[in-house]
């Protein structure tokens, strides 16, 4: 873990603690690196500083080299690197035999300032400086670095020393095909954890993206991506990030969650959208969330689709009262109602027996008071399976919400 900080004015102490708190989330350890977001702070492993801001003293050493070897030159305080007019051509571990000559243009100066007049390092060389002293063997970076590469392995050449194997991965577009940049959705790691995305779901679906596995599994934990990965794996097309996908993913490693991690969870997802789950008894609460486990993709999506639990009033989706509070169904309302006021057990299968049966006495299907049964104790049109709800909300309060739909109606 190498923390490339050499701008000053864009670098701080807090985006650099973001990068590697975000990385822990995500359960992307290192071997060797920084253990705090801090340059003074600790760090694990013979390479060190691991902060590019601290390892001036050896960009100075190989500028000098260069200097020396006749190799570099200072041009208005800052000092520049000689390019090679000759072609350079490297084979790159996923696009292949890449050739790289200059164009007209570049012919006119190819050569190129690899310490600004103030003393820092650009990217190009401190990058080559930090690869050759940390003996990096491998760079695996974006497409959009291919056309750097010839310089850097000039750089090389020109310090004697070898380069690394070098793989350019294809780039990740928006759905609509434009490249993603930071503000896109799915760009920053603080809205997953923000909305309650799982940390391996993430990772699954990033490894995803622009590598896909033998076996065309889709949910492959990273365990058995780390046995399985392979450079010549990687497409060469450029990944779509696709949301739904993403979601899907999550979906799937959170309805296997134990039910004590869902519950933890839901509770954090409850409690952001200023609902007062803590004033709930626990198994209230505990029966409620259970309800929802398998039924959302995100913790996020909790309150909309489950929020009545936790709300004295709930608010009444207006098209709904529309469409299915009418005079028909306040008839089988009313029924039902009366039916529940007597039952000795108020649970699941007694509620639902309780249903078909006025159901059979209207000579109607369950379903055309089912919904808006469920309008009246939940204010939506869809939701947790409505006996289990009705469970959990209790006798008291369905019958409350009853009796409020049923005065609604025209």
């Amino acid at each position: 873990m190498r923390i490339e900080d050499t701008d000053s004015s864009r670098n701080t102490s807090e985006a650099t603690e973001i990068i590697l708190n975000g990385l822990r989330w995500l359960g992307l350890d290192w071997d060797e690196g920084p253990l705090t977001g801090s340059p003074d702070g600790p760090s694990k492993g013979d390479y060190g500083p691991y902060f590019q801001s601290r390892r001036k003293h050896i960009y100075e050493k190989y500028a000098e080299l260069l200097l020396r070897k006749g190799l570099a030159y200072e041009s208005e305080g800052a000092i520049k690197f000689k390019m090679t007019r000759e072609p350079i051509a490297f084979d790159d571990l996923v696009v292949g035999r890449v050739e790289r000559r200059l164009t007209d243009k570049e012919l006119e100066d190819p050569d190129f300032v690899i310490v600004r007049s103030d003393g820092s390092p650009v990217f190009h060389f401190a990058n080559v400086v930090d690869d050759l002293e940390m003996k990096i063997t491998h760079v695996i970076r974006g497409e959009d670095h291919l056309s750097n590469t010839p310089k850097h392995i000039a750089l090389f050449r020109a310090l004697e020393a070898d380069p690394p194997h070098y793989a350019h991965i294809p780039l990740i577009l928006n759905q609509d095909g434009s490249k993603m940049s930071k503000r896109d959705q799915g760009a920053s790691l603080s809205t997953y954890m923000e909305e309650g995305y799982l940390p391996q779901a993430v990772v699954n679906y990033l490894c995803l993206l622009g590598w896909s596995p033998k076996s065309q599994n889709e949910k492959i934990p990273i365990q058995e991506v780390i046995k399985v990965f392979d450079l010549p794996q990687i497409l060469r097309h450029n990944a779509r990030f696709d949301m739904r996908k993403l979601q899907w993913l999550n979906y799937e490693y959170l309805r296997e969650l134990p039910d004590e991690k869902f519950i933890e969870l839901a509770r954090d997802a409850f409690k952001k959208a200023g609902l007062p789950v803590d004033s709930y008894p626990e198994k209230y609460v505990c029966g409620a969330i259970l309800t929802c486990k398998g039924k959302v993709r995100v913790p996020s999506e909790l309150p909309d689709y489950a929020g009545f639990y936790f709300k004295e009033e709930i608010d009444y989706d207006p098209e709904a009262v529309a469409r299915l509070f009418t005079s028909e169904t306040k008839k089988y309302l009313e029924r039902y109602k009366s039916v529940l006021e007597s039952l000795p057990k108020f649970e699941a299968e007694s509620l639902e027996q309780a249903l078909k049966s006025v159901a059979a006495e209207f000579n109607v299907k369950p379903a055309a008071i089912v919904h808006p049964v469920r309008l009246a104790c939940t204010g939506r049109t869809a939701g947790p399976g409505l006996y289990q709800l009705m469970e959990v909300l209790g006798k008291e309060k369905v019958l409350s919400r009853l009796n409020k739909a049923i005065a609604m109606v025209g």
